[in-house]
């Protein structure tokens, strides 16, 4: 197989998302061990920036290092699951509640226009993936808390290894929109304590249906 090639530049973080993506396809499965000099062969680099990588990957729980062992693809309890999805509930409706109270207008239709474009994907498995996302991170950003946005990136990135047993199962792509849009509808209202509450029973049912 031919090397990737691959940026001069902190070529660790350069392996890291290359091999994050791989995580999340399902290409390096959960509880899988992970063979550094195969990789490091693939990839036309030298163990140690692969290894950089690995540990980057660690700290993010998408890996785990176990001694004279190596590395491993992390595999998410049910508690494991249960315990992001209720940090992820309460940093992200209090996001939700900031927002729906200082938000400027033009924040709050961007976040309907999101919300629009992600009516529009939901039979494209991928892109609703993709755009989901992409709401839930620019509300954050709009709440304006630097040290939330990094927790809940860091929990999301977890949570992701499980997505495949949520969203993709029957009917759960309709409902988490049907969801959004409550939530977006508290938005509008400027409705605090409403759009609080939507955030949360969103989670509580995205818990349910990873389950």
């Amino acid at each position: 197989m031919s090397a990737v090639s691959l940026a001069p530049r902190a070529l660790y973080e350069e392996v890291a998302e290359l091999l994050r993506q791989r995580i999340y396809r399902r290409e390096l499965a959960p509880g899988s061990w992970i063979d550094e000099m195969k990789l490091a062969e693939e990839y036309g680099i030298s163990r140690t920036p692969l290894r950089e990588a690995l540990k980057v990957l660690a700290t993010e729980g998408l890996v785990t290092m176990k001694v004279r062992r190596g590395a491993y693809v992390t595999e998410v309890s049910d508690k494991d699951l249960s315990d992001v999805y209720h940090l992820l509930s309460l940093l992200e409706s209090d996001a939700a509640g900031v927002v729906a109270q200082s938000a400027t207008d033009a924040e709050i239709k961007e976040l309907q226009a999101l919300h629009a474009q992600l009516e529009k994907a939901v039979a494209d498995t991928d892109r609703f993936f993709t755009l989901n996302e992409r709401f839930h991170m620019r509300l954050l950003e709009i709440a304006g808390n630097r040290w939330r946005d990094q927790m809940v990136a860091d929990l999301r990135k977890v949570m992701k290894l499980n997505r495949q047993n949520s969203l993709l199962k029957s009917g759960r792509a309709a409902e988490s929109l049907a969801e959004h849009g409550a939530i977006v509808k508290a938005l509008v209202a400027r409705d605090a304590a409403g759009a609080t509450r939507r955030m949360q029973e969103h989670f509580a049912n995205g818990l349910e249906a990873a389950a």
